[in-house]
């Protein structure tokens, strides 16, 4: 219990200091996490349902996700080309904007992460990596690899 009483208390800080650093872009981290998908698409759309299945959500929370994306003029909801049945999410370059400039908010404060060095983060990374692992986070080749060949990933 101690193990995960510290680890959702973590979370709970480095949310907390997340928001604050994206209220500016008057975005929460899952709003960043939904825009930023979008931003990193090739397109700069992706289906409703695929960006459900990448940040592992319910599409009830992709819909409110996108609904708060357009409101600040982010994103928009268009047609797929190609497949009636489905609706993309797209970036605007408003969206394109905020994205940066909330990353580089981010990165100003390492992501809330001080005061821990990059070893422990480091770490910390390795030591969740089998958790996470056991629960599909991973495709089946990151699994099998050893600590050390993801040392430098956060």
């Amino acid at each position: 219990m101690k193990a995960v009483t510290s680890l959702m208390r973590a979370q709970q800080i480095l949310l907390a200091r997340l928001n604050e650093a994206l209220a500016p872009f008057a975005l929460t981290f899952a709003r960043y996490e939904a825009l930023m998908l979008l931003h990193f698409s090739r397109a700069g759309s992706l289906p409703m349902g695929k960006i459900g299945a990448r940040l592992q959500v319910h599409p009830t929370s992709v819909t409110n996700l996108v609904d708060g994306l357009e409101k600040l003029g982010y994103a928009r909801r268009t047609p797929h080309p190609r497949d009636r049945r489905t609706t993309l999410a797209m970036i605007t370059d408003r969206g394109r904007e905020a994205a940066t400039g909330a990353t580089d908010a981010l990165h100003a404060i390492c992501f809330g992460t001080p005061p821990l060095e990059e070893s422990e983060l480091n770490t910390l990374t390795e030591v969740l990596r089998g958790l996470r692992a056991a629960a599909g986070d991973f495709p089946k080749e990151e699994n099998r690899r050893s600590p050390e060949a993801g040392a430098n990933k956060r």
